[in-house]
Order: structure tokens, then sequence, then C-alpha cells
């Protein structure tokens, strides 16, 4: 499920900023999981979805 999938990347984004990781392997995981919620939002309109607190 993709709210499922946003919520671990969420959670490895965070620990990652927690962490101090390198600068990029963070952007990194931003940009992903910035797609990941833009598809979301994409399927939610699309009316595949129904909207789930993430």
């Amino acid at each position: 499920m993709l709210n499922d999938e946003i919520c671990k990347l969420r959670d490895k984004l965070n620990r990652s900023i927690e962490q101090g990781d390198d600068y990029s392997k963070t952007y990194k995981l931003s940009v992903e999981l910035d797609e990941l919620i833009a598809k979301y939002y994409k399927e939610l309109k699309s009316g595949k979805k129904k909207l789930v607190w993430i």
C-alpha cells in the first residue's frame, strides 16, 4: 500500500536527519518521499484512493 511506503520512507528520512547523515543521502530520501506523496495525491485526485491520513 502506498501509504505504508510513505510512512516507512518518512521514518528513514527522519532517522537520516537525526543521525546527521550525509546531505546527499538525506536529500535523496527527501526527493523519493516527495515523489511518493505526489503519486498518492495523484491517485487520490483520480478517485482511485480514499484519503488516509499519513
